[in-house]
């Protein structure tokens, strides 16, 4: 058992204990800030606070974990093997020259994001105003790094003490904002289409959209045969985001009444987890999305649980307290859309905390790292220059036995270059995260 000494206690603290001690060390450890229990204490110990006893294990302490504001202030780093690390401590009897614990509390937290910012096109935080891409660890899991960096440390001194084994996973996930391109879309937005074609020259289009309302061809954007194949082959457990919200500017999927939608979401959730993508619409609307989650939970006959904001549209943190209003247990919208990377500095579920409340919630926040959109929309990046991109992120999730997540979209995997071609980048990363050699595609 370790036991943890800091001089003062707090919420924030206890949560960032869990975090990283429970979640992701998976050690059993105590907590006191009683001094004379630490020091009689014979077992493996660590002390947190403004100084060391004698040579217990000292990590020297900021203040961050024990204010009771949310306050905006400067943000200082050092450098430290490899990458930056905020909160320094400048002290040489500190066992790290940093503060992990509250360096590990901003991130998870996503302190930063309550502070005044300014918001993008679409309402959001933007990666490049966080304090991971300026500087340059965004693409590193920092709070399992710092972690692993402690549990060195201690497995150094204490070679008895247990720590869970964790082991690498994977679990791609799909957001279907647009369930299919031409087929079921209604007699208007069909028409609205040919004479969109028309307007602009698009003559191969008008042909393929004939095609397919006539069942010569497969619908573009219908790609879902290839998906659960590619599941069985290579045994992953996919989770699926539906949008069901009505149709609007940013929120373009099929109408909910429409019955060969609700018998193909049926037919997904045969195969997969299926949670509620809340239109773009809903996120300043609790009303409708509660709409929204009741209508896809009647079509499915079942509860739903899990979500991602259509756009990764969140502000924190109303949208988080409006999941757990609508019931919702489990978020996977921790991600940027402009960047790869980690966007709590972690690749391991946590629990939200309400900065505003100084509370833990049980809303468990899944962070996913990778999105293809991120590669080809906002970096321009080639479906076959993806894999290089991807791959470095791998490497650092299996470093830290964390949990790889991806986003696709459904119209990407179409295996025709001019209307998806990112099935092969998408298989590649498949393969290098499972570690399978190459062989033929899934068709």
């Amino acid at each position: 058992m370790l036991l943890i000494y800091s001089d003062k206690d707090s919420n924030r603290l206890q949560y960032t204990l869990r975090m990283l001690f429970g979640n992701i060390l998976g050690v059993e450890y105590n907590h006191t800030t009683q001094k004379e229990k630490f020091l009689r204490y014979q077992g493996p110990k660590l002390n947190y606070s403004q100084k060391a006893f004698s040579k217990e294990i000292f990590l020297k302490r900021v203040d961050l974990l024990f204010q009771k504001s949310i306050e905006s202030f400067t943000i200082q780093t050092l450098d430290y093997e490899g990458s930056k690390a905020p909160f320094p401590v400048y002290d040489n009897t500190s066992y790290l020259p940093f503060d992990p614990f509250a360096a590990g509390f901003y991130m998870l937290a996503r302190y930063e994001e309550y502070l005044p910012y300014r918001k993008d096109e679409h309402g959001r935080f933007n990666a490049h105003d966080s304090i991971a891409y300026r500087y340059r660890f965004l693409k590193k899991p920092v709070v399992n790094i710092w972690a692993y960096q402690i549990r060195k440390i201690l497995k150094k001194r204490f070679p008895n003490l247990i720590f869970k084994k964790r082991k690498f996973k994977f679990i791609p996930t799909y957001d279907i904002d647009v369930a299919l391109s031409y087929r079921s879309k209604g007699f208007i937005r069909s028409v609205g289409g040919y004479i969109k074609s028309l307007y602009n020259g698009e003559f191969k289009d008008i042909i393929h959209r004939t095609q397919v309302l006539l069942g010569q061809k497969r619908d573009p954007y219908d790609t879902y045969s290839y998906q659960i194949n590619m599941h069985k082959k290579y045994g992953l457990d996919p989770i699926y985001f539906i949008l069901f919200g009505k149709f609007g500017k940013y929120d373009k999927n099929l109408s909910v009444n429409n019955k060969r939608f609700q018998v193909l979401i049926k037919h997904l959730a045969d195969y997969a987890e299926l949670g509620i993508h809340p239109s773009y619409a809903s996120a300043g609307n609790a009303d409708l999305m509660r709409d929204e989650i009741n209508k896809l939970s009647q079509v499915l006959n079942k509860e739903i649980n899990s979500s991602r904001m259509h756009y990764l549209k969140m502000d924190l943190p109303t949208t988080y307290r409006n999941l757990i209003h609508m019931e919702i247990t489990d978020d996977y919208t921790m991600g940027f859309a402009s960047e790869l990377g980690f966007r709590a500095g972690t690749c391991d579920t946590f629990n939200f905390y309400d900065l505003d409340m100084e509370t833990e919630t049980n809303l468990r926040i899944h962070p996913f790292s990778i999105m293809e959109g991120t590669l080809r929309d906002y970096k321009g990046i080639q479906p076959s220059e993806a894999i290089q991109y991807i791959k470095p992120l791998i490497d650092e999730v299996k470093s830290v036995d964390g949990t790889l997540i991806s986003l696709w979209h459904n119209p990407s995997l179409n295996d025709n270059i001019n209307e998806g071609g990112w099935r092969k980048p998408y298989e590649d990363m498949i393969k290098y995260a499972i570690d399978v050699e190459d062989e033929e595609e899934v068709e």
